[in-house]
């Protein structure tokens, strides 16, 4: 596998979007420095208001880039952190990952997979439709998502474009990604 990081992204305030960056920094055990998503504690406004005091398994988001490609096909066009994560992948099946897996992230970050992201309508505000293309539904009637993955630090370092990314996969048997 050739995993590598195709983008990284941040945002200080409440926004959909996060603007691109020439890197970001992780801190262990709380997110991207600087990202209003970033603590110890849920920061986004749903998981806030039904319980702030919950663990941030979603410190760190990411997406991997092919999805773009497949979105623009069908009239949606997205450019890296368009859907508010914080890292672009390349080169990774992402969504095949097990919970508990770790990704290395340039020479020091490593990030655990908590579980999969579980977007809302507001992808809708931003494009009309889109909803339906990232979440949807297989044969057998259950839920599919698939506008990436969330993650807990629990090694800082800084993550640039162009950055290699390891995975290690856990031990034992793997258990499915389940949104967090």
């Amino acid at each position: 596998m050739d995993a590598t990081v195709a983008a990284v992204s941040s945002n200080g305030e409440y926004a959909f979007t996060k603007p691109n960056r020439d890197s970001i920094t992780l801190l262990a055990g709380l997110g991207v420095e600087g990202d209003v998503h970033a603590g110890a504690t849920v920061r986004h406004r749903s998981r806030m208001a039904q319980d702030p005091t919950q663990p941030n398994l979603r410190q760190v988001h990411f997406i991997q880039g092919e999805l773009f490609a497949e979105l623009a096909a069908a009239g949606h066009p997205v450019a890296p952190g368009d859907l508010g994560e914080n890292v672009t992948t390349s080169g990774i099946d992402l969504l095949a990952l097990p919970t508990g897996t770790l990704l290395r992230l340039g020479p020091d970050a490593v990030v655990e997979v908590t579980g999969l992201r579980n977007p809302c309508a507001q992808i809708d505000a931003f494009q009309n439709g889109l909803l339906k293309r990232v979440v949807g539904r297989d044969g057998n009637g259950a839920i599919v998502r698939r506008a990436g993955i969330m993650g807990v630090v629990l090694s800082g370092g800084v993550v640039r474009p162009g950055d290699r990314m390891a995975v290690e996969l856990p031990e034992g048997a793997h258990r499915p990604l389940e949104r967090v």
